[in-house]
């Protein structure tokens, strides 16, 4: 039986929100259907942070890898959702500390009841200090259901730099509305783009395997610990 899918994407289109000073979507035809031509083909411009996305060490710092440069590993594998919603203007340790038992490698935060579908600058970021405290957990990639790690109003990204600092990977513009606190497998590839700081993503979460009934006396704990450390990965 296929795994259950969440799409914690949002759709990308002329409506979409838009950071402030970022492109917004454009889109134009350059060849449509007719008696010349056998294929409609389109045009596209707009921000690689339109839409949920990842930032890539570019994106903060001069002569950093891009996204096309950047390791896929931490967009792809077990993840744990945790709910903070309400919790604020920052994501604290606070919030997340009663989740963190046997914590994976990605953690994405929910902070909304529903994901903003308007440009607002009064969203959650996360504390610097949580960045570094996740690390410190083993956590190799972070996300949330707002625009930025930063709030709307920061100059000195301070939340960015810590990413920069820690080799982080981070998702942000995120639609977690309608998935329960627990743990997933994430998949949240972005375009090998050799000159960008940033890729829209087409970010998903897929149940983790159930072991039918009986399994897991019969793999025993070498099989059964090969199994964890698949989705752990």
């Amino acid at each position: 039986m296929p795994r259950r899918l969440w799409d914690i994407s949002p759709p990308l289109g002329p409506d979409t929100p838009v950071f402030p000073g970022d492109q917004g979507y454009a889109q134009r035809w350059t060849t449509t259907l007719g008696p010349d031509c056998a294929a409609n083909v389109s045009a596209l411009t707009l921000s690689p942070h339109l839409g949920a996305h990842a930032d890539a060490p570019l994106h903060y710092a001069d002569g950093a890898p891009s996204i096309g440069e950047v390791d896929l590993l931490p967009f792809l594998g077990r993840c744990r959702v945790v709910h903070a919603i309400d919790c604020g203007p920052l994501i604290q340790p606070a919030h997340l500390v009663h989740a963190v038992a046997g914590l994976p490698p990605r953690v994405l935060v929910r902070t909304c009841q529903r994901a903003a579908t308007t440009w607002t600058d009064h969203f959650t970021a996360f504390a610097p200090e949580t960045i570094e405290w996740l690390a410190g957990q083993g956590v190799r990639l972070i996300g949330l259901d707002t625009p930025s790690v930063d709030p709307a109003d920061s100059t000195a990204l301070d939340s960015h730099q810590r990413l920069r600092r820690l080799d982080l990977r981070v998702l942000e513009n995120l639609v977690l509305d309608e998935v329960p606190a627990g743990d997933y497998e994430l998949i949240a590839l972005p375009l090998r783009l050799m000159h960008a700081e940033a890729s829209p993503v087409r970010a998903v979460l897929r149940a983790l395997p159930l072991l039918p009934s009986g399994t897991g006396s019969d793999l025993g704990a070498q099989g059964q610990g090969a199994l964890a450390l698949a989705f752990q990965i």
